[in-house]
């Protein structure tokens, strides 16, 4: 069989010092609680190990902390920053330091710290770096004008309203965003990093009014339109382009949203007046446009709202990947998600009904984002493409956020192109080191950069790792299946193409290689209907798939016609002759127009013994019913088909040698001798 395992990539063995280190001491607490239950665990730890844990969420903030931020019940977790604080001269008993940075409150705001720095990086980068810098500022400076163009943007003058008068009852649970801070203002985050935020009871607007918004945006077309956005098809529309569903939107965020973000990030909001809201869509998800990749979004703050009542579809929710992929947050219509833009996350897939979101991406108008800035034009400049000017964008970001790890991974990716393995190695391992493996794309390429250095076993682990993370991501469990099936792992490559072709069922290359495996094992009725699965993806795939099913019914009219069975042999041996004339030209024509990947080249030069085989077959099956008439056709059709084959003339010479035709026997004995015989 011709398999479409193409070679690829492997996996990392998870570090462990972080876990042994929180497991010890998470046992350290639990026996001092268990034999001595008046020792409270701020005796047995020092003040670090205790923020370590802390910081990881092992436990809550102790209870005399707990008036700390008690406008936002109930937010779990106070900032890292609040115990360390407490022994500087310059801070109260509840944390807040005269010279640190609280919702605009600080000495040295942050754009004079940014300044400052981007001055040192300046004499380090040269002018590149400067003019990258003020392109990024006039960016920024024309999106915050444009954002208020179309959407609210608020007073500066205007008072601030409280909790109470903004949510009512409605309440706000905190959840961490995992151990990276946003990619940029990264220092104005203490830990734990509590960010990601969450409406619960009463909803923030009414189902109602959520239908009622959603009519009118479908009657403004937004269920017709759908876009690509990484691997998934979804549906949806800008609302630049539903102008009364934008309507709506911008009464929430006067009323409701940009009063309660200043409050939930008083680090970098210093007023509702500077929040821009930059890119804001209505999606919809059903069983055809199902879910989205896991992602980051472009602004440094975005938010989620549900318009849909979770009883209207099955499945999906947001998920964070740190998280882990089932652990979805509970969020109903009329509530909000609230959060960095910069944390990994993703739709889950709905198998039934429609859910609708509305999702905004946010920019803050006295803040540049210069990391996030200058990792996208990086990105673009990838695919221009300018690996060089790529590489130094990521290198700049990096110098003002050494945990930027999409930069880290951006690059990393950049120098496999370049196939320095081991220094892209060293690049995607800083990242996942930064995110303590929990990151199933940078997994992922660890596992293809190991794969190329020959590493067959550490890619493997890697992949497996990223599977552990993310076992929706088609193009991972395909990879891990055909590092597996190279190991002999045959029933566990198999279930990872089943995992791949559940989560994409158009991954053709999965549906093949999983009829490849089960024909191989002997299984080919199972392998007919892989490949006829195949047959329902694009043309690459479906000519494979033609040739591969005229294998399996050329060998199953074999089995037939040994049998006595010469009428299913010979209807099975007809439609091999034609998936096998069909598959080539498929594959001709791919060719021509440039588009036939590398297996294309391998599977065409299968088809001359292929067909040959199927014309051996049929001729036989003729002459064994006594048609020699049909027989001797077929075998004249191989002849001409393959004129310089010494096989097709072969067959034709003993068909009549059989028939008696001695005067024609000579001339094609003469060909057979010319041939090489």
């Amino acid at each position: 069989f011709i398999s479409t395992s193409l070679c690829v990539l492997q996996k990392l063995q998870r570090k462990q010092q972080y876990f042994i280190k929180d497991q010890m001491r998470t046992a350290l607490l639990l026996a001092s609680l268990l034999l001595a239950r008046e020792i409270v665990w701020a005796e047995i730890l020092t003040e670090d190990e205790k923020l370590d844990l802390w910081s990881r969420g092992e436990f809550d903030i102790e209870n005399d902390f707990n008036n700390v931020f008690a406008t936002m019940k109930p937010v779990r977790y106070a900032r890292r920053d609040i115990l360390r604080n407490r022994k500087s001269p310059n801070c109260d008993i509840n944390g807040y330091c005269w010279n640190r940075f609280r919702g605009g409150g600080q000495l040295l705001d942050h754009n004079e710290q940014m300044d400052v720095k981007i001055k040192e990086l300046e004499l380090k980068f040269g002018s590149g770096f400067t003019e990258a810098i003020e392109r990024n500022k006039r960016e920024h400076a024309e999106d915050c004008k444009k954002s208020c163009e179309l959407f609210y943007c608020a007073n500066e003058d205007e008072p601030l309203k409280s909790i109470a008068e903004l949510i009512g009852t409605t309440t706000v649970k905190s959840y961490s965003m995992g151990p990276a801070p946003p990619e940029d203002f990264a220092d104005s985050f203490g830990f734990p990093l509590d960010v990601i935020k969450v409406t619960e009871t009463e909803p923030l607007f009414s189902k109602d009014e959520a239908s009622q918004v959603v009519a009118s945006a479908e009657a403004e077309g937004v269920d017709k339109n759908e876009f690509k956005s990484g691997k998934y098809q979804l549906a949806g529309d800008w609302l630049v382009n539903l102008p009364n569903t934008r309507s709506w939107f911008n009464q929430q965020l006067e009323n409701t949203f940009f009063p309660l973000l200043a409050h939930l990030f008083p680090e970098i909001i210093s007023s509702p007046s500077v929040i821009r809201a930059h890119s804001v869509s209505l999606l919809k998800y059903n069983s055809s446009h199902p879910r989205t990749d896991v992602h980051i979004d472009n602004g440094i703050l975005a938010m989620t709202l549900a318009m849909t009542p979770s009883k209207d579809y099955v499945g999906g929710g947001t998920y964070f990947e740190h998280m882990g992929v089932d652990n979805i947050l509970p969020m109903d219509v009329g509530h909000a998600t609230l959060r960095p833009g910069s944390v990994r996350h993703g739709g889950h897939r709905v198998t039934d009904g429609t859910r609708y979101i509305l999702g905004a991406f946010l920019l803050l108008e006295d803040r540049v984002e210069h990391v996030r800035r200058l990792k996208n034009r990086g990105s673009e400049l990838r695919l221009l493409p300018d690996l060089e000017g790529a590489a130094q964008h990521f290198e700049w970001a990096l110098a003002l956020n050494p945990k930027c790890t999409t930069c880290l991974k951006d690059w990393a990716e950049i120098l496999h192109t370049k196939k320095k393995f081991s220094e892209a190695e060293e690049k995607i391992r800083t990242a996942l080191d930064i995110l303590e493996h929990k990151d199933s794309d940078a997994l992922f390429t660890l596992g293809v950069l190991l794969s190329e250095q020959g590493r067959d076993d550490e890619s493997i682990e890697a992949y497996k790792q990223s599977v552990e993370l993310n076992a929706e991501d088609a193009e991972l469990c395909y990879n891990l299946g055909v590092k597996l099936g190279a190991k002999g792992q045959v029933q566990e490559e198999m279930k990872m193409y089943s995992k791949a072709t559940k989560a994409d069922p158009k991954f053709g290359g999965a549906w093949l290689n999983w009829g490849t495996a089960l024909a191989e094992s002997g299984n080919t009725d199972d392998a007919e209907l892989m490949f006829l699965k195949a047959m329902e993806c694009g043309p690459e795939v479906v000519s494979k798939a033609l040739m591969n099913l005229s294998i399996i019914y050329i060998n199953r009219g074999n089995s037939l016609a040994q049998g006595g069975d010469l009428d299913g042999a010979m209807k099975t041996a007809i439609n091999a002759a034609k998936y096998m004339d069909q598959g080539k030209s498929m594959m001709d024509a791919l060719v021509a127009t440039s588009k036939a990947d590398s297996d294309i080249g391998r599977f065409i030069q299968q088809y001359k013994p292929l067909r040959l085989q199927a014309h051996r077959l049929i001729g036989q099956l003729h002459a064994g019913s006594g048609d020699f008439a049909k027989s001797e056709a077929e075998f004249r059709k191989a002849a001409e088909s393959f004129p310089d084959d010494i096989t097709a003339w072969k067959m034709l010479e003993r068909i009549l040698q059989v028939q008696g035709k001695t005067e024609e026997l000579q001339a094609v004995a003469e060909k057979v001798k010319s041939l090489g015989f």
